[in-house]
């Protein structure tokens, strides 16, 4: 933790006005923005294909989208689209 408070903090003067700022984007720095942005479009492709499986290709890339995995859930608890609900018995 001392490391993280370290590096948040290389570079500032704590009295200066923009001292938030400033660890904020030391902070926004360390994140691997990268892995993040290709881990995300995994999760899309993965909502679009089982979205266009239940017949709902768009919902599934909104919900990969917002929720990441936990939208594959989602768009698989929906019902598909396509064939109508069975008519109920007289």
């Amino acid at each position: 933790m001392d490391e993280l408070l370290a590096r948040a903090m290389q570079g500032v003067d704590p009295q200066a006005p923009g001292a938030f700022w400033r660890v904020f984007l030391n902070l926004m720095a360390l994140v691997p923005w990268g892995a993040l942005f290709w881990w995300n479009l995994l999760f899309i492709a993965v909502g679009a294909a089982l979205g266009r499986w239940r017949g709902r290709t768009a919902e599934g890339i909104a919900w990969s989208f917002v929720l990441g995995p936990i939208g594959w859930l989602v768009i698989l608890r929906r019902p598909r689209r396509g064939a109508p609900p069975p008519l109920p018995r007289r």
